[in-house]
């Protein structure tokens, strides 16, 4: 079943879950604070993603360093 551009449709394209699980590992985790830590960030890794998605924070903070970026623009 070839579409008539020649290339293969993506509904043909289907393997087996167990199949599929044998290279798609997910990550164990073994305790709740695993499990909390990866939802929930902490307040200064939002702060220097707040100031990476801001060109001008990022750009100074290369150069003054992070906190001086930050409280100038956010401060």
């Amino acid at each position: 079943p070839k579409e008539p551009s020649g290339s293969l449709s993506a509904d043909n394209i289907k393997i087996k879950k167990e199949v599929a699980n044998a290279f798609v590992k997910r990550k164990k985790r073994s305790s709740p604070y695993e499990w909390y830590f990866e939802y929930y960030k902490s307040p200064m890794e939002q702060m220097h993603e707040r100031c990476e998605n801001f060109p001008p924070c990022d750009y100074l903070s290369d150069q003054v360093g992070f906190a001086l970026a930050y409280n100038r623009f956010f401060g």
